[in-house]
């Protein structure tokens, strides 16, 4: 196979889909850039912001091989860089953060129908990438205290079976709970850390758009985000397991939108998409029954959620269409 072979509808689709994030995320990079206050951060975002930024451009030449129409995306006119700052405490990098975790699931779906082999290389490298500033964000938030670990336990010394199928139950004949496990823990712990984030982003969404709808929206999506970050926490105080709480991601005063309505739907979109995604992988991993259920109703709240906002920027005219499957 080379790179004269003709790109497959597949990997049109998902090169169309990461054009639409990556100029997104271009964009809110240079907002974040903009305001930064803190030089290293600065930097790490800048950093990214050309690597993406060629990336973007790549893309653009594969398009235009293909004689295929070039996704308008998202461009200069959807960020307001004059915007005063919307958060501040450490929530540009949070959320760049956040951006490269969804980034993660998303290169592997790609990878996985993409044959191509310079196709197959670009999401390498773009796997690449992300990783290395996952880690970088994680480790620059852990230094300034703007994101807890997990919590820590007492480490195994031997090794158990489970022989009764209670265990997934989770209730034995006295009505007691067994008490989560470590895995289950984990994927507890990441929805709370997104929602914890996500509820902020929502705030300073809600605080600043200017349509009455999106706005309606976004104030939806925020009480979501809490209400679901309530009911992990419930489960874990429930166990006797305290809570993270970050120190970081506050939310301004500030009512003058950084990004445009479009923008920021399409934002909220991403992050339904992804966590609908993380729920469904996660769930097979939730073995207590009752834990299961509420994860259960929790995605069945965010699927809904996700289509209203499809619908409403379907409404609007902000919904750019992917290719169509014309053979």
């Amino acid at each position: 196979m080379t790179n004269k072979t003709k790109m497959s509808s597949a990997e049109l689709g998902a090169l169309w889909m990461t054009y639409h994030k990556k100029t997104m995320i271009l964009r809110m990079l240079e907002y974040f850039i903009e305001k930064a206050d803190d030089e290293e951060a600065k930097n790490l975002m800048s950093g990214l912001w050309e690597q993406l930024h060629s990336k973007v451009t790549v893309m653009e030449t594969m398009f235009q091989n293909e004689g295929a129409a070039l996704p308008e995306g998202f461009t200069k006119e959807d960020v307001n860089l004059d915007a005063p700052m919307l958060w501040e405490n450490g929530f540009d990098i949070l959320f760049s953060r956040i951006l490269k975790e969804i980034s993660t699931g998303m290169y592997a779906l790609h990878l996985s129908i993409s044959y191509k082999e310079d196709i197959v290389q670009f999401y390498k490298q773009l796997s690449e990438i992300t990783e290395t500033y996952y880690n970088q964000f994680t480790q620059y938030l852990l230094e300034k205290s703007f994101l807890p670990r997990p919590n820590f336990i007492t480490m195994p010394k031997s090794i158990d079976f489970i022989t009764d199928n209670q265990y997934m139950k989770g209730t034995n004949i006295l009505g007691h709970k067994r008490p989560l496990n470590t895995i289950e823990f984990g994927v507890l712990y990441r929805a709370l850390e997104n929602n914890i984030i996500g509820t902020q982003l929502m705030k300073g969404f809600a605080q600043c758009a200017k349509d009455k709808d999106v706005q309606k929206y976004f104030t939806k999506g925020m009480v979501l985000s809490q209400e679901i970050k309530k009911e992990i926490e419930g489960i874990l105080l429930k166990d006797n397991i305290q809570p993270p709480s970050s120190s970081g991601g506050t939310v301004t005063s500030s009512t003058i939108a950084p990004f445009s309505e479009r923008l920021m739907m399409f934002c909220n979109f991403l992050l339904g998409s992804f966590s609908l995604g993380g729920q469904g992988f996660s769930a097979t991993f939730l073995w207590r029954n009752d834990v299961t259920t509420k994860i259960g109703a929790q995605g069945k709240d965010i699927l809904g959620y996700t289509r209203e906002g499809l619908v409403l920027m379907m409404d609007k005219g902000w919904l750019e269409e992917p290719p169509k499957m014309e053979l």
